[in-house]
């Protein structure tokens, strides 16, 4: 039974990856059809709140929807807030698969930044893998070889705040329901977006309108699986499944867009994700070695 469980939270996973470079495809539609970055990143987290909330009445009733510890979720909706927008600005400048090439740091930093915002400890070995990846990347970047295109600085801005939204993600874990925690994060974050509204808003015609809540229900369909399969089977076992979204993001961009990633992003990406497997398998390996050492007498 636990086989079949862990079987299922790998193909949601899966699933999930594959969905979600569709939000991209829609935000970069609505991006060329002059809809402003900040009042697409405001609809994704305003109907997905919209989206959410029957569940989340279900789950808690009225008086739960207020969160418990507002900063944490603020401080959540901030950085996830920045990595969406940063990542929508970087598709108007890039192809949807070099921009998550470049975004794809982010478990490289979660890696980097854990031992100061969770004080957990990180040894040597994944230290050095941790460099390596961030060869990777400047294998895609290639700094001094090719023109610089802002949209790479956003691309890493996006991955950075994204590692960032995952540490807190991590923290809130402990206590917290993942459901009414990206309840509380979609609809703090709408709030907050809300403000920018009055400044840039461009008036949706019908099918503008019609991406923007495609968007907003691809969003959440593609997290709500992967909350799903976090429950289903172990996160150093899902971690790696992410850069399986690297293939439908190039589908996408050739098929919507004629893009393609050169040679040098490929291989970019490939030591991304071999630093990220092995320090997915390390953290499997410590956290087996812990418990085996706190059952014995």
């Amino acid at each position: 039974m636990e086989k079949h469980s862990t079987l299922r939270g790998v193909a949601l996973m899966v699933v999930a990856m594959g969905v979600l470079p569709l939000l991209d495809v829609c935000a970069k539609f609505l991006g060329q059809g002059g809809i402003p970055i900040l009042q697409i990143v405001w609809a994704r987290m305003f109907f997905g709140a919209v989206f959410i909330l029957p569940f989340a009445l279900r789950a808690v009733g009225p008086r739960g929807l207020l969160p418990e510890r507002p900063g944490f979720h603020t401080a959540r909706a901030a950085f996830l807030l920045g990595s969406t927008g940063f990542f929508f600005g970087a598709i108007t400048f890039m192809p949807i698969a070099d921009s998550l090439a470049i975004f794809f740091v982010q478990p490289l930093l979660i890696t980097a930044l854990s031992p100061l915002l969770l004080k957990e400890h990180v040894g040597p070995r994944r230290w050095a893998a941790v460099a390596i990846g961030f060869c990777g990347t400047l294998i895609i970047i290639r700094p001094g070889l090719q023109d610089f295109n802002p949209g790479m600085a956003l691309a890493f801005a996006s991955g950075t705040c994204m590692a960032l939204y995952m540490l807190i993600t991590r923290r809130l874990a402990r206590d917290e329901d993942p459901l009414m925690t990206t309840f509380h994060t979609s609809l703090m974050g709408a709030a907050m977006m809300s403000l920018t509204l009055p400044f840039l808003w461009q008036p949706p015609d019908a099918k503008e309108w019609g991406l923007l809540l495609l968007l907003a229900a691809i969003a959440v369909a593609g997290h709500f699986l992967i909350a799903r399969a976090y429950t289903m089977a172990e996160a150093s076992l899902l971690a790696p499944l992410a850069y399986t979204e690297m293939i439908m993001a190039t589908l996408a961009g050739w098929w919507f867009f004629g893009e393609m990633p050169d040679r040098w992003t490929f291989a970019g990406v490939a030591i991304l994700i071999a630093c990220a497997i092995y320090i997915s398998v390390r953290e499997r390996v410590k956290r087996v070695t812990t418990a085996r050492e706190f059952e014995q007498p």
